[in-house]
């Protein structure tokens, strides 16, 4: 069976340089997860994801700052890879960002240099 997993890559330096407290930065995560299961919400990847509510596979990776944040985006924007900027309000400030879940073979190419959030 196909593994259907999301990614969600988040702004290390949120923590490091801005002194966010974690919480904080735990929520970008989960607005953004929830933004894009929201708007791909009839999708069937998004479907058969959420069927199986408690075998759900999510990686949460790291990244240094804004651009490349920025520059993720635009490469799965690039390649068809739907997912959601989040964008925290009022600051305007890209916080991290979450696909909407796919196979994992479809889209894992472009997070393998991306180490897990730590």
């Amino acid at each position: 069976r196909t593994v259907i997993i999301q990614y969600i890559a988040v702004r290390q330096d949120l923590l490091s340089s801005f002194g966010w407290p974690i919480g904080a930065v735990i929520a970008q995560a989960c607005h953004a997860s929830s933004a894009v299961l929201h708007t791909f919400h009839d999708d069937p990847h998004v479907q058969e994801y959420l069927h199986d509510i408690n075998g759900m596979h999510k990686v949460v990776l790291q990244i240094n700052n804004e651009d490349e944040l920025k520059t993720l985006s635009a490469k799965l924007q690039e390649n068809g890879v739907h997912h959601k900027l989040w964008i925290e309000q009022p600051e305007n400030v890209p916080t991290c960002l979450a696909t909407k879940p796919y196979p994992k073979t479809d889209i894992q190419k472009y997070f393998k240099k991306y180490k897990l959030y730590s």
